[in-house]
Order: structure tokens, then C-alpha cells, then sequence
């Protein structure tokens, strides 16, 4: 069969070549067309964009660029149509999957969405294009299943294709780890500030404010694939130091770790790692998001899985020096680090076992 996948994020491309693997294990004529990163574009196929010309991060972004996005829609539906795919395979990223899914559905291609856009958080009148346009939606996160059948969509609980990524990891070694990055024979502290500029940026300015606070542990940067070396370099010293394409390496062999929100939040808490997340946008589009979103407490999605917090969350102004050294002091020992793993395990089996990437494979057969 012909698949047509599109991903616009870097978790989009981690959890979308996964899927492609179990596809190819399944049909063995899979033929591949998408939108993604690198690790789709090592599964085979053609990469028609890569994710790094199509993420936008924040309201004033997204509207500064708005012409290049609209470019994007149109020249992806000229492409759908000129290669008239079997199925069309979209991955979260909603404001512009759910316009493609529309077209194609139209044009008589069956759709099927992986990882459910967060309508539970805003915007959850989308649930209708849904109902219209999607034939099959598979949800990742338990809570999901119970609020698409309040709209009368059902959906499949596939569990969580992270447990996948994860199981698959090999044992590693701390001592080599270090000696092969250069580093110093401290405990580490990881730094996981985001995937875009813009974003890494700012993030990292107030992450490194807690430096004086903690000489006895080296600050590890982990490296966004879409960013190139060169941009982390200003901030490199003797005690911190950059990894590349390594940041499940580096928070196995890491103490404890800083995470900007989004998908690397829950990353850390199933590789067993306390955290203190964290999240600063413009004082603009944070205002126009806290009027959007609704009806939930949390930002993380370990958090929100759990519904309670298991993991500090540091937002807007609470994100400075002061209370993230406080926070930071709690996880790398004590009562608090204890209670953090704890309830990690919970999260785990709340998740459910591997397999995501085989269960959606299958639906999509189906189909």
C-alpha cells in the first residue's frame, strides 16, 4: 500500500518512524511518502518536508509567518493529489492535519489520525471536523478514549508509543558515556530546553541562572537535531557542556534534569528521572493561551495522565532562579526525589505495556 504521513514535530518524527517500522514488518510493499525528520527519512520512502521549516512556536509566530504556512497547506495538498495515496496518516500537529485530512477525505482517501490533537485542552469544537473527515483516531493517553466517547467518536487506545522507544533502549554505561562527551567526573544535571531557537533560547538563559547553586554537578545541554551544533556553542564552559542526538543517553546517565514542557517531560519520567519542568512564553501568547485553554490544571503531560502533580511545574514568572533552585534541591535528594520515582512507576502502568506502534499498525490495515 501507499502511506502518506505527516509529522510537524520532532516527537511527530520519533513516534511516526516507529509506526513505520511495524508497517513494514506488516506489508512488506509499504511504500512511503511523508512529512517528518530524519529518523522517518532512515525508515525509507521520501521526505517531502522536513519538520524544521514547519514548526512555529507561540500566537505572534505563527501569524508573522502565516504565508509560509498557507505555501505549506497548498503545496501539500497539490502533492496528495498527484500521488493519490491509499491512506493519509497524520500525526497530531491539528491546525494543519486537520485541514489536509478534510481535502483528502474529499478527494476519497481514507484518513486516519495518530496521536490525538489535545481537544481536551482547547479548541474542542475540532472534535467535529473529526467526526467528519478522520475515519480512524488512535489516542495515546488513557483519559482520551473517555472524552471522544462524550462526543459520540470512537476512538483505540493503543497505549503509548514512548514505551516502545524506550524498551528497545540497550544498557549503558555512565563511566563510557562521560568519557566519550568529554565530561567531567561530576553527577550530571541534564538540560532539555526545547527544540526551537526561539524557544532554546530563553529557556536556557534562566536554566543556566542556577550554576552557582550547584558546582558540584556538570550541566549537560541536550541538542535539538533541528538546530546545528554552532548555536549551543556561547553557552559551553567547563562545567557545561552539549550532547547532540543523544538526550536519551543523557538523561539515563543524569541525576536529575531540567525539561521545557512538551513531549520530553513525559520522555523523563519513564526513563526514571526527577524533573522540574518548565515554561515561559511571551507575556502575548501566554495571555491568549490561559483564555483558551480550559479545563485542565497541569502542563505536563505526566501530570496530566496522573492528574495530580507528581512533577513541579515552574511557569511564566514562578520560572526564575530562586524557585528553581529550591526545586531542583528537592529531586536530587530526600523525601521528595523518593516520592517522584514512585509514582513514575504508576505513571508506567497507567500507560499500559509496549506496542502502540504494532496496535496502530493494525488499525491502519484495517482500514
Amino acid at each position: 500500500m501507499k502511506y502518506y504521513i505527516i509529522a510537524g514535530e520532532a516527537s511527530g518524527d520519533l513516534h511516526g518512524s516507529n509506526l513505520m517500522k511495524a508497517l513494514q514488518q506488516k506489508d512488506p510493499q509499504a511504500e512511503f511518502r511523508f512529512w517528518g525528520g530524519d529518523l522517518m527519512k532512515a525508515q525509507g520512502g521520501t521526505l517531502v518536508k522536513h519538520y524544521r521549516d514547519l514548526a512555529f512556536m507561540g500566537f505572534l509566530e505563527v501569524v508573522m509567518n502565516l504565508r509560509t504556512i498557507l505555501n505549506n497547506i497548498k503545496f501539500c495538498k497539490e502533492d496528495i493529489q498527484k500521488n493519490r495515496p491509499d491512506v493519509l496518516i497524520l500525526v497530531d500537529y491539528p491546525g494543519f492535519n486537520l485541514r489536509i485530512a478534510r481535502f483528502a477525505k474529499e478527494l476519497g482517501i481514507k484518513v486516519v489520525y495518530y496521536i490525538s490533537p489535545q481537544l481536551w485542552a482547547w479548541k474542542e469544537g475540532r472534535v467535529e471536523i473529526i467526526k467528519k473527515y478522520v475515519d480512524e483516531m488512535m489516542v495515546i493517553l488513557p483519559f482520551e478514549e473517555d472524552f471522544y466517547r462524550k462526543h459520540g467518536v470512537h476512538s483505540h487506545f493503543v497505549g503509548h508509543p514512548l514505551l516502545d522507544a524506550i524498551s528497545d533502549l540497550q544498557e549503558i554505561s555512565v563511566e563510557n558515556f562521560k568519557s566519550e562527551h568529554g565530561l567531567n567526573e561530576k553527577e550530571i544535571i541534564a538540560l532539555l530546553p526545547g527544540s526551537r531557537e526561539q524557544e532554546v533560547e530563553k529557556m536556557l538563559e534562566i536554566m543556566l541562572s542556577v550554576r552557582p547553586q550547584f558546582q558540584n554537578y556538570q550541566f549537560v545541554i541536550a541538542g535539538a537535531p533541528s538546530l546545528p551544533k554552532e548555536f549551543y556553542q556561547k553557552y559551553v564552559d567547563d562545567n557545561v557542556h552539549f550532547v547532540s542526538n543523544k538526550t536519551y543517553d543523557l538523561l539515563r546517565c543524569s541525576k536529575a534534569a531540567l525539561v521545557t514542557s512538551g513531549t520530553a517531560t513525559l520522555e523523563t519520567a519513564l526513563l526514571n528521572i526527577p524533573e522540574v519542568v518548565c515554561y515561559r512564553g511571551s507575556k502575548i501568547s501566554y495571555a491568549i493561551a490561559k483564555r483558551l485553554v480550559k479545563n485542565i490544571n497541569y502542563i505536563s503531560l505526566v501530570n496530566l495522565i496522573m492528574d495530580r502533580e507528581v512533577v513541579k511545574e515552574l511557569i511564566q514568572n514562578d520560572l526564575n532562579t530562586k524557585n528553581l533552585v529550591e526545586e531542583l534541591n528537592k529531586i536530587l535528594s530526600g523525601e521528595k526525589r523518593e516520592q517522584v520515582l514512585n509514582d513514575y512507576n504508576l505513571l508506567r502502568e497507567k500507560l499500559g505495556g509496549k506496542g502502540a506502534s504494532e496496535h496502530a499498525a493494525d488499525v491502519i490495515l484495517k482500514v
